[in-house]
């Protein structure tokens, strides 16, 4: 008898806890307030869009004129600076012994231009002038015996050879002297024209090496393209730069006045009136309401690149 009535209460205890599990799964569980507040719009009518914060200059990445070693980096984040400010230096050693070079070669120059103007020196005039005056006197010498040879030649005490040949001695000896009267007039002229123009081409030539190397070596040195804050600093001293550079080495904007970035949605451009009133919230805070005045749009409608992690959000959406 007890036996038939195992399989009934069975039946019924299993009954029973099934109705109170699925009375008590069906039973709503207490409302949990949100850990975040979330946002709503005080307006009866808006758009929204995700953004980020810029300078009012925009971010600017800092890049390198060249390639090279940073020898030096002379600012740090959060650093105020002015326009033409250093930023950080490339290794110019190669470049500074090139320009010591270039400076040598440019002294020698002017002194070969300064040779030039000065000419001729007083000592080469004096001994020009002494080889003038011993020519003048062998003329003389070559004269006074082809004056004896003649009167001697009719008494037929020297020969017409030798007549002949004190008339070649004379001549010969007239040639050196105006050969020694032209080389004075030719020291005393001074340098030629032409030669003072190569000069002068040579020194201007040395000049322009120096200022194209003072160039280089300027370019070496980064500064900043205008007033602002360094938003980020990314080179070490013994980094390699390149050009372009594989990474950005700096950021740098005007942070005095703040701007908002904020990308619009394609499909909500239709409904995007830059008069209307606009505000921004920082995320976490619900109550913040930081009034926003519009400066200008980029019209030109680009795909999504700031992504904001939320689970509705389509990367294959372009924004303006």
């Amino acid at each position: 008898m007890f036996t038939k009535l195992i399989l009934p209460i069975a039946a019924i205890v299993l009954l029973a806890f099934a109705v109170g599990f699925v009375v008590v799964s069906r039973s709503q569980p207490p409302e949990m307030p949100p850990p975040i507040e979330p946002t709503s719009s005080p307006f009866e009518h808006s758009i929204a869009g995700s953004g980020i914060v810029e300078a009012q200059t925009d971010n600017i990445e800092i890049g390198s004129n060249v390639p090279g070693i940073v020898e030096q980096v002379f600012v740090r984040e959060g650093d105020s600076v002015d326009e033409g400010a250093p930023l950080f230096v490339l290794d110019d050693r190669t470049l500074k012994s090139q320009l010591e070079l270039k400076q040598a070669a440019l002294h020698a120059a002017e002194a070969q231009l300064n040779k030039l103007e000065h000419e001729p020196r007083p000592e080469q005039v004096s001994v020009e002038e002494a080889s003038v005056r011993e020519a003048l006197a062998i003329v003389r010498q070559r004269q006074d015996q082809l004056n004896r040879d003649a009167e001697l030649v009719n008494s037929q005490a020297v020969t017409r050879e030798e007549l002949v040949a004190s008339q070649q001695a004379l001549a010969a000896a007239q040639a050196s002297l105006e050969q020694a009267r032209a080389r004075l007039e030719l020291l005393k002229a001074g340098a030629w024209e032409y030669d003072l123009a190569i000069a002068q081409v040579n020194v201007e030539q040395a000049r322009a090496d120096i200022a194209q190397l003072q160039t280089e070596v300027t370019r070496l040195t980064t500064t900043a393209p205008l007033d602002g804050e360094i938003l980020e600093v990314e080179v070490q001293p013994g980094e390699f730069v390149g050009t372009p550079a594989t990474q950005t080495l700096m950021v740098l904007g005007n942070t005095r006045l703040l701007h908002v970035r904020v990308d619009i949605d394609e499909f909500d451009i239709p409904r995007f009136d830059q008069s209307a009133t606009a505000i921004a919230r920082r995320r976490g805070l619900a109550d913040d309401r930081i009034p926003l005045d519009f400066v200008r749009i980029q019209p030109y409608v680009i795909p999504k690149r700031s992504l904001t992690g939320e689970s509705t959000e389509r990367v294959d959406t372009r924004v303006l």
